[in-house]
């Protein structure tokens, strides 16, 4: 592999444009109207403009993309996350223009993306899913099928993921209410309306386990992190590993992912989402079949590069390491910074970055797309940097996380600084006594 193009944009494009440069691989960027200014155009050895700043006429725009990669003579494609990272449709179409998709195989993608078809898979692997049900298209059978899978339930796209297209029904009458909306939210969202239930886990904690599977027949995990703490579903502070986990949960749920990983022939990065229990129980959720935001918090504590292993990958190579070499070094924590106004709903704040002051010191590291002077774009996600903090064990890397909160200033657009310097002072996260309820609980 000698170049790869990056089709994404912000922290992660940055992140893998320095991981190709420190493997002496050439990285090429894009960039729609609105980011021809970004940090990650500035680092790369080329870059591409690929369309308007509407992410639909730029990132979302494959044939742009495809289009891109070969015109700059590109080995391999990188798709990072969210936008078409998912999107077998797009991994195909990097396939047929004779190109190196970094990630898993069409039919890999397919599968997992499609929740039914992984639960599936999870069962043959002989890995506990939460009980839930075929899709469903009418009322009747929607609750039907709730009946047996027990109250209260929640409503999930099967073409879904990153927490979109989700809606809770606590009753018969409930149920029948959201139905028609969340298959329009589907709709909209995946252009695909087929709904399953599953049984919704009352104070479960959201625990996932990072993946890496080469074409060579290695498959490995490098732990698990712990997301709990979300609104409305999405994850703003992640923890590496889960605190409190009992060691024998610990390896059960390990190696329940390295089994599935196996069972679908997976090669590349990937996440394997549990729901865990009070009790210790877990259950599957879904995969995601790319490298994740909160990626760098398993690096830290393993000390191993996720992203060169992609490339690495990628390239035909094996793993550099095996499962015996992995092991738990301390404890990290990552903070979402997101320009978001926490005093309106936490409503995304676009604007200038008039002031970014990034934090330092031992254990602490940033990942961002951005410096100084730069615009937080209304087009994208909201996110302006990730926080990541580690240490010897979990009380250090929390201590750490509180003395960068208070270097790290942002001017120019509201943000979530205070929101986090507030949320590593309550007692239960302290502890690590959260559950994925527990911040709309205390807000």
């Amino acid at each position: 592999m000698r170049r790869v193009l990056v089709a994404n944009r912000g922290e992660i494009a940055v992140r893998v444009i320095r991981a190709a440069h420190a493997a002496g691989i050439e990285a090429v960027a894009v960039h729609s109207d609105a980011d021809a200014e970004g940090q990650w155009v500035r680092l790369a050895d080329a870059a591409v403009h690929i369309g308007k700043s509407a992410a639909a006429k730029s990132y979302l725009n494959s044939a742009a993309l495809v289009e891109a990669a070969v015109s700059t003579g590109s080995d391999a494609v990188h798709p990072g996350y969210g936008f078409l990272s998912e999107r077998p449709g797009f991994a195909k179409e990097i396939g047929d223009a004779g190109l190196t998709f970094v990630g898993p195989a069409v039919s890999t993608i397919e599968m997992m993306g499609d929740k039914a078809a992984a639960r599936g898979a999870a069962e043959r692997a002989d890995v506990p899913i939460v009980p839930g049900s075929p899709p469903v298209a009418t009322v009747d059978e929607a609750v039907a099928a709730a009946e047996d899978v027990g109250f209260p339930v929640l409503l999930k796209a099967a073409a879904g993921g990153g927490g979109r297209g989700i809606r809770p029904a606590h009753t018969a009458e409930e149920l029948a209410e959201v139905l028609p909306a969340a298959q329009a939210e589907a709709r909209s969202a995946f252009n695909d309306d087929s709904i399953y239930l599953e049984r919704a886990i009352v104070g479960a904690r959201h625990v996932e386990v990072q993946v890496l599977a080469d074409g060579h027949g290695n498959v490995v995990h490098t732990f698990e992190r712990d997301c709990s703490v979300q609104r409305r579903r999405q994850k703003l502070i992640e923890e590496a590993p889960a605190p409190g986990l009992a060691p024998e949960t610990r390896q059960r749920i390990n190696d329940a992912a390295v089994r599935l990983a196996r069972q679908v022939g997976y090669v590349g990065a990937g996440t394997v989402e549990f729901l865990l229990t009070p009790d210790g129980e877990f259950f599957f959720i879904e995969m995601n079949t790319r490298i994740q935001v909160e990626h760098p918090i398993s690096e830290v504590v393993t000390d191993v590069d996720l992203v060169a292993e992609q490339l690495r990958i990628a390239a035909g190579l094996p793993l550099s390491f095996d499962q015996d070499d992995v092991s738990l070094d301390g404890a990290a924590v990552e903070l979402r910074i997101n320009a978001e106004d926490p005093d309106n709903d936490f409503q995304p704040t676009p604007g200038n970055l008039s002031r970014l002051d990034l934090p330092g010191g031992p254990g602490v590291r940033v990942d961002t797309g951005f410096v100084a002077g730069d615009r937080i774009s209304p087009f994208y996600d909201s996110m302006i940097a990730k926080l990541i903090c580690f240490g010897p064990d979990r009380d250090v890397a929390l201590a750490r996380a509180r003395q960068a909160l208070s270097e790290l200033h942002v001017d120019g657009v509201p943000s979530t600084v205070a929101t986090h310097r507030r949320l590593l002072d309550e007692p239960e996260l302290r502890t690590g006594a959260v559950h994925t309820r527990w911040l709309e609980g205390l807000c």
